[in-house]
């Protein structure tokens, strides 16, 4: 039960393309989310982004620097960026992955 919600209890169904940065050191690292079209936009939602939360077996991570995208007016995309502070932060991330790659058929490529 790997998921990703913007509003508490709204499971978001955009399958999101992920950018992964760390620091030569391995203390630090970001995960840049883009979701296009994400059903937090759709016209019936009436919930308000309140942050990017994933959600798995293990807890919740939290990420609170989350933007909207717009298109003539529109909302169109979610950039949401996660940074991670230390070694410990990057691997929970990675198990968070793990879990939502494999219930979503998604695979990871290095650059």
């Amino acid at each position: 039960m790997a998921q990703i919600q913007f509003a508490r209890g709204l499971v978001e169904d955009a399958i999101p393309t992920i950018r992964l940065t760390r620091s030569r050191t391995g203390d630090s690292g970001t995960a840049t989310f883009y979701f296009e079209s994400p059903n937090i936009f759709a016209d019936e939602q009436t919930q308000e982004v309140t942050g990017m939360y994933l959600i798995d077996s293990e807890g919740e991570i939290v990420s609170r620097e989350v933007k909207g995208k717009f298109i003539n007016g529109k909302p169109h995309a979610i950039e949401a960026i996660l940074i991670m502070n230390s070694p410990d932060e990057w691997e929970r991330f990675m198990r968070f992955m793990e879990r939502y790659a494999q219930e979503h058929g998604l695979e990871f490529t290095k650059a």
